[in-house]
């Protein structure tokens, strides 16, 4: 019965590549065109096709972690690519409405994050090993989107490019005071700081986070013109005449926007500028997938942009500009996995071959939706007064 059933949903739904499974017990389909090079999947026992049937977001990604799926030559990129470029081109496809019908199942249990939630939520992903993002980020420990401007730039330079665009668009003059929200392991604190003679607090709820940043402060010799606390966006530490936020609004909940825009407001200086820099997607509000939410990033969610704006406007803010950020995060994704592949062996060491499927499933699943999902990022830029910032955008291109 469950091969009948998933053969029923992959049949109609796989036009683009060939797929081949083999099925517990030996028997073998084939779906999609035979002249495309194929993607074979073995599945290992009846309880697996049965979960990839009955949540096959879920299942997938726990079977590749488990095992319990096989798939040749370990060609995992080649099997989500495969999906993806099927789902996205059918929208109406059987499997599709099978999963936006699951997915709106799980909308509603996605959508509140308490603060005591949050720093849970957080020490989940921001409080491995500091030995793991190492071996895979740039040297400046950028977990974020990066910026490349040219095609050949390396991460290294595309993440400085990020972090100039960034310093452009906040306007930054010296003696200014920032606030970075979700300020990770200092990076673009410090940066700030050094490059604009500014004064930064960075305020995270990763217990590790703080210590490395504040490390790093005092290595660089910072510690005068840059403060790492814990602390909520939401509790009242006073104003400043910048507030910037990378990669963090993904973790606030949408049930919580309103609270967010209302702490810019309440923290950002009369002639204040503010940067939300953040994943979105181009689709309608709906969910986040069950394994990353499981797996990876508990209380995790990505904004569409009329849900942004919507808490935006009522809280009397101007949007002075929005810049939408198409692939770059599949690049930097792809970069990341390389590193990752080239220091496994180290990494198996830190946890163990479960983690490593886990963390590979992770950064391919992601790089595969950002080329071929509608999932991008944002960068708003809000202020309270509209002539706070220049009439025109070409104060970002000059030198």
């Amino acid at each position: 019965m469950w091969i009948k059933i998933l053969s029923y949903l992959i049949e109609p739904l796989i036009t683009i590549g060939h797929l081949e499974i083999e099925f517990p017990g030996g028997e073998v389909r084939t779906f999609g065109d035979a002249s495309h090079k194929k993607v074979k999947v073995t599945i290992n026992d009846v309880k697996t096709l049965r979960s990839l049937v009955l949540n096959p977001d879920l299942a997938l990604g726990e079977a590749y972690m488990d095992k319990s799926i096989f798939i040749e030559d370990d060609n995992l990129y080649g099997l989500l690519s495969l999906f993806a470029k099927n789902i996205s081109n059918q929208p109406d496809s059987r499997m599709s409405r099978f999963m936006a019908f699951k997915s709106n199942l799980m909308f509603w249990f996605q959508k509140s994050n308490l603060p005591t939630r949050s720093k849970k939520n957080v020490e989940h992903h921001y409080d491995l090993s500091p030995a793991l993002y190492k071996l895979f980020l740039d040297e400046d420990q950028q977990y974020s989107c990066a910026f490349f401007q040219k095609e050949d730039d390396t991460l290294e330079q595309a993440q400085v490019n990020k972090k100039q665009h960034i310093a452009k668009k906040l306007l930054l003059e010296p003696g200014m005071t920032v606030l970075d929200i979700g300020c990770g392991w200092g990076g673009l604190s410090l940066t700030l700081a050094k490059d604009y003679d500014v004064n930064v607090l960075g305020i995270t709820l990763s217990e590790e986070q703080k210590l490395i940043a504040e490390e790093r402060a005092i290595r660089e010799g910072m510690q005068d013109k840059v403060k790492f606390k814990i602390l909520d966006y939401r509790a009242d530490f006073g104003t400043f005449d910048r507030i910037v936020s990378v990669g963090m609004f993904e973790h606030v909940g949408t049930s919580n926007y309103m609270d967010y825009f209302e702490a810019i407001r309440k923290k950002l200086n009369k002639n204040g500028i503010a940067l939300v820099h953040t994943i979105g997607r181009v689709s309608p509000p709906g969910n986040t997938s069950p394994w990353l939410e499981k797996y990876i990033f508990p209380g995790g969610y990505t904004p569409a942009m009329s849900e942004m704006v919507a808490s935006v406007e009522r809280n009397y803010l101007y949007i002075t500009d929005i810049e939408v950020w198409r692939l770059h995060y599949a690049k930097t994704l792809h970069h990341w996995h390389s590193r990752f592949t080239e220091n496994e062996e180290k990494i198996r060491k830190i946890y163990d071959e479960r983690f490593c499927r886990m963390w590979r499933y992770y950064l391919i699943a992601c790089e595969i939706s950002f080329r071929y999902y509608q999932q991008v990022v944002f960068q708003v830029q809000i202020s309270k007064e509209q002539d706070a910032v220049p009439l025109t955008r070409t104060y970002l291109y000059s030198n």
